[in-house]
Formats: structure tokens, sequence, C-alpha cells
């Protein structure tokens, strides 16, 4: 975010403006849009302007007293940095009763940074990827501690800023040259969400299209809200266009954002209360099984009564007791967690009709709940021995399916759209039909894609299948045996917060161990977690 002194041009325009009816500059500038576009404005809708301001507005320049809402920056240019001027800034928008946002610098940390927080956050520091989201969890504290030491500021929703910092004075630049740097980065940006979400904040990212490629890889995040940035304009009517366009993250712009001849200056996007923007379900990274929102993997259970239980995972390869989510669902042969099929940011589940082979999709809420009624994906399926939800597999950020083929044992690849519905299927295998049982596992093998274990049937042996990302597979690596001691094998991946996905078995006697993987691809010691699992005719 550029955060220079850029106001005599818009403070004069914002005070021309503030003469004329808001109706009627709407009208002027072409600022109400046709209803039902998405993320936009409705013809009644009231557009607001607004500026944003930060440590380069220090120690008196503030906006016009017509800016009808302000955006505070909260850190120096910089993470673990405070905004020398944010008491005095918020204190002006209050004494006005200015609406008011707040905004973080994200950052890869330091070296030194990635010593000194490595251990504070709600990850396990045994893996990099922990300790790089626990920094970023530690950025988000301290963004949150900011707005606790301004007395009657209360800001509900805070902007994470992703963008290159590679000019001095305030430098710190994201590492983005490799695929794997830019997994890294996501993990940090994933520890900041978290901390707001866990301060009792609502987030929403801003970046640029070109900015957010670089660093993140166009990470596709479609239910975290999107402050958008038109650039560099000379007349506002420009940065309609960040309302109405796909964002950089496939999430709904909310404020469009333009500067020029020394001024941010932002507008809004919708009909909705800047006070009470939406908090974003979880976006645990390869996670398909977070179904409460908490950031922590769930596991789903049917009773033979046909119940629906969701038991929500603690974080430390445990669960809470299991709560009654839906029933009648004995109608279904094939219950499978997916991820964010629908792309409207929550996890959901995939379910085959016993009767008539017809796949269904139930949306998740990401609170604990499903949304009825449930969609039709196809039909036919009942020609398929398995269905499992691998997260993304083809490496285009929307989550897929895989199918065995009962007769061929041909494995297919239904690439997911990100909007509720599959692509034409592709053969990524054969010769399938020696496992009898197939585990998406989220990403074991620290790649950042996505991985899958199966049980072969003639020998218990389990095997893991590393994801290519391009939608298929390597050769299989053998990782145990006797595993055909157990009558249910899932994931709930990550399910003890070191960032490496782990597995649920239960035995004959109805128990459930954890079978925890670990950063160098192994295997802690497996331990008991509960018991009495017998009466679940499905676990996933």
């Amino acid at each position: 975010m550029p955060e220079s002194s850029r106001y005599q041009w818009i403070s004069s325009r914002l005070r021309h403006l503030a003469l004329i009816p808001l109706a009627a500059i709407a009208v002027v500038l072409g600022l109400l849009v046709a209803p039902g576009a998405p993320g936009t404005p409705t013809a009644s809708a009231a557009v607001l302007f607004g500026q944003d301001i930060s440590w380069p507005q220090c120690p008196s320049t503030f906006p016009p007293v017509s800016t009808q809402f302000v955006v505070i920056g909260l850190t120096n240019g910089l993470p673990f940095t405070e905004n020398p001027c944010v008491a005095s800034q918020a204190g002006w928008a209050r004494g006005l009763a200015k609406p008011t946002h707040a905004y973080t610098m994200a950052g890869f940390p330091t070296a030194a940074q990635l010593t000194a927080y490595a251990s504070s956050g709600p990850w396990a520091a045994s893996s990099r990827a922990g300790r790089l989201s626990n920094v970023g969890y530690a950025e988000s504290s301290y963004a949150a501690a900011t707005i606790r030491r301004v007395a009657g500021w209360q800001p509900r929703m805070v902007w994470i800023d992703v963008e290159p910092r590679d000019t001095a004075p305030r430098r710190q630049p994201w590492p983005s040259s490799t695929t794997a740097q830019r997994v890294e980065n996501r993990y940090v940006i994933e520890g900041i969400m978290r901390g707001l979400h866990d301060s009792g904040l609502s987030y929403g990212l801003y970046a640029n299209a070109t900015g957010w490629q670089s660093i993140t890889g166009s990470w596709w995040l479609p239910g975290v809200p999107v402050w958008a940035t038109a650039g560099t304009l000379d007349y506002p009517t420009e940065a309609l266009d960040r309302c109405t366009q796909p964002s950089f993250s496939g999430g709904r712009v909310y404020l469009a954002q333009w500067w020029d001849a020394g001024s941010d200056l932002d507008r809004t996007c919708g009909t909705y209360d800047l006070a009470t923007l939406p908090l974003p379900a979880s976006t645990l990274t390869a996670s398909t099984a977070d179904f409460n929102g908490d950031w922590r993997g769930d596991v789903i259970a049917r009773w033979t009564s046909g119940a629906l239980k969701l038991y929500a995972g603690d974080g430390r390869g445990s669960h809470a007791a299991g709560i009654t989510i839906g029933s009648n669902w004995s109608a279904y042969n094939v219950l499978e967690t997916v991820g964010d099929l629908s792309g409207d940011g929550s996890p959901d589940v995939v379910v085959r009709q016993r009767t008539n082979g017809y796949l269904w999709m139930f949306r998740g809420t990401g609170k604990g709940a499903f949304i009825a009624p449930a969609i039709l994906l196809g039909t036919g399926w009942n020609v398929m021995n398995a269905v499992v939800g691998p997260g993304d597999l083809n490496g285009d950020q929307r989550v897929d399916l895989l199918a065995r083929q009962a007769s061929t044992g041909e494995l297919f690849l239904y690439p997911g759209n990100g909007r509720g519905g599959l692509g034409p299927r592709v053969r990524v295998a054969t010769g399938w039909n020696r496992y009898d049982l197939l585990v998406p596992v989220g990403d074991v093998s620290a790649d950042g894609r996505p991985d899958l274990m199966a049980r072969e049937r003639a020998t218990g042996y389990l095997w893991l299948l590393v994801g290519t990302g391009r939608g298929g597979f390597g050769a299989p690596v053998r990782v145990g045996a006797g595993w055909n001691q157990f009558t249910a094998v899932m994931s709930p991946g990550d399910f003890t917060s070191d960032r490496v996905g782990d597995l649920l078995a239960r035995n004959a006697a109805g128990q459930l161990f954890l079978y925890p993987r670990t950063a160098t691809n192994g295997w802690s010691t497996p331990r008991l977690v509960s018991t009495g699992w017998n009466i679940a005719n499905a676990i996933f």
C-alpha cells in the first residue's frame, strides 16, 4: 500500500463532492450498477467515500471532514512496529464520528523474528510450516494489541496488507522466486488471519493482482473479503472496476482504493455496515476437515442410526464429544469431506445416494452445519467403488474429486471449477483395484501439494502416493504394514497442530487411534484417542 502523502488533490475533490447530494454524485460518476452483479452495490446502494492514513501522515495531516470513513494503519511500515500516530488518528476519526477500519502490514520474518516468535502461536514449532505460521500469528497479536492500547477504539475489520517490501527504508521482502517460497508466504499470512480471528476481529486482504501472484502464487481464498487497489488514477470512476471485476484472490470486494496527487482514496463496493463485515471461515491450507471454523481439524461420523455427528478437534490430538448435525443420513453409501468445492469459503461434504447413484454436495456453513437442500453434482456414480476428495490435485487452486471405476480399477480426476461443479474427467492411473481404501491426507510430504494414502487389499500395506500438483501421483512408497487390522481409516488433516496431516484408525474393538505424521515424513508414536466407535458405520 503506498503510504506517502497524497492528500492535496483528493482533499479538494472531496470538498467539492461534499456540496453535492450523495445520490447525484453516484449518478454522475457512474457508481451505481445493475442489481445482481457479484460483490457490487444494488441500484439503491449508498456509496461511501473514505481515505486510508498511517505513519506518513504523522503528525497532523488528516483527511477532509467530508471523508465518510477512514482506514487507519496500525504499523510503522513493517510488522512488529507501531504507527506512532495511531492514537491521534483514531481520536480524530472518533471525534468526527467517522466509521473506521484498520490495516496491518504483513511481512515474511527476518531470521531474528523467526527465532523470537517460532513458538508464539497455536501451532507446534516442530515443523518449519508451524514456525512460520506462529510468526504470522505473532504479527497479528502485535497489531491487535495496538488496537487495544487506543482507548475507545474498536474497529471490527483489520485488513492484511500483502505487498512487496523491497524498497528502503522499510524493506523486508517476501521470498518469492520458487513455488516452495510462495507456499511458505501463505503460512505466514494464514497465521495472521488466525491471530486476528482469535482476537475477535474480522479480517480481509489488501493487495493487487501482480503482488498477490508474486507473493502467494495467486492463492485462491473465495471466503475472505477483499480491499482492492486500482493504483494511480486521475479520476475515481475507474475504481468501480475493482468492485465489479473478479478479485485477485476470489473473495468479494468490499472496498476499492485509488490514489493520485497526494492521497489514498477509498470507496465502498456494496450494501453493508462498515462495522459488521463478516468473520471468514478458517482458511487452513489444504484442509478439508475444519467444519466449525476454529482452525482445527474435525471428525464427522455417521452413526448406525443414521445420525450425523461432528467431533470437534482440539488441535492436540483429541476431540470433543460428538454433537448431532444431521439425521437420516443412512440414504448415502459414500460420504466424503472435500474442502470448499462450492467456492463460498467453507468446506463441503459430498455424498452418493444409495438407491440411484446420484452424487450430491452439501455446502458447509463454516460453523459446524450444512445447508439443505443438497446440490446435485452428477448421476451414474454407482459405477464407482471409491470417491474421495484430495483437495487441489491439479494445481489450479480449486478442490477436486477422485473416483475409481469398479469394473476396471481406473482412477479418474474430476476437476472442480470452484463454483460447485465438476469438469470433464481425466484418467490419472490404472490398476487401483489392488487398494481397498483410499485416504486423502493433505500435504504430508511438505511440498505444498496434497497427497494420498492407500491400503493394499492383499497385504495390508499402507502406501503413500505423493501428489505431483499436476493431477497425478508419484510412485507409491510403503509407509506401514498391518493396516488390515483396522475397520476404518480417515484423515482429519492436521490433528496435532504441527501443520502435517495425520491419520485416525478404528480397530474391530471400536478403539480410535491417532497415527501422527511428522515433518520429516515419518510417524510419531500412535496413541489411543477414544473408544466406542463401533456405533459409527462411516467416519470421514
